[in-house]
């Protein structure tokens, strides 16, 4: 997977959020976006993913532009797996019909076969028997699976993972990242928002890490956590590694 900025901005009022990004990031299938909080990483991965438009410069994700709007940014959107920290499931369906959502209203499935997609997906991520339940009945780590079931349904080509185990405890957040683990495992690509170093250094095959809207450096991840190139990562590194 090839990754390429040029010269990416995108502000909020006055506040400058990603500054001037120009980088070109070559990755076998797992991306890490690393760095303090408000750096910038949760908005590049909405940028990566077509939720917001940056006000000035490109982005090119295998040689496709992510278009500006209308009908190409949709088809665009329905080729990207998005799961978030805070699941945004539909309250009011159960597991199976937010599974099943995405199938049938955006990428044309028939019931028959969504539901199959579905179903075969629940057995995969250990939630067999959990598939009526709405989310108020399931647990956090549940809840995600669930949203990465709905994420990785539609064969992506690319999933958007940000801060995807934030909201959860120790146990559910060794789930959720085993499940994440388990789809690099499969060989599926894609780029992941995280402050689970650890994790990060396991399965990314490359970091980008990012400071007050600026990627101030980005390599290997071997290479990045054996000795950054940057000041500030290793401030950050050196902060986030103590304990």
């Amino acid at each position: 997977m090839r990754l390429e900025l040029q010269h990416l901005t995108k502000r909020y009022g006055d506040h400058t959020v990603i500054d001037d990004i120009t980088a070109t990031l070559d990755f076998p299938h797992v991306l890490a976006l690393l760095g303090p909080s408000g750096g910038g990483k949760s908005t590049l991965l909405r940028l990566i993913g077509g939720l917001e438009s940056p006000e000035a410069g490109s982005i090119t994700v295998d040689h496709e532009p992510v278009p500006a709007s209308g009908k190409s940014l949709r088809a665009y959107r329905g080729n990207i797996g998005t799961v978030f920290q805070s699941w945004n499931l539909f309250p009011h369906l159960d597991a199976l019909a937010n599974i099943m959502l995405p199938l049938t209203a955006v990428h044309g499935r028939t019931p028959d076969e969504a539901r199959s997609r579905a179903e075969e997906l629940l057995e995969r991520l250990h939630l067999q028997g959990h598939g009526h339940k709405r989310p108020a009945e399931l647990s956090g780590g549940q809840r995600q699976r669930v949203a990465i079931a709905r994420a990785v349904a539609i064969r992506p080509k690319l999933l958007l993972f940000d801060e995807p185990t934030s909201a959860l405890d120790p146990e559910m957040t060794a789930e959720v990242l085993e499940v994440i683990a388990d789809l690099k495992s499969e060989g599926r690509t894609f780029i992941l928002v995280t402050h689970a170093m650890n994790f990060a250094r396991t399965v990314a095959d490359q970091i980008a890490f990012l400071a007050d809207g600026r990627m101030a450096e980005h390599g290997p991840a071997g290479e990045f956590f054996a000795a950054p190139e940057t000041e500030s990562a290793r401030r950050f590194l050196a902060k986030v590694l103590r304990y």
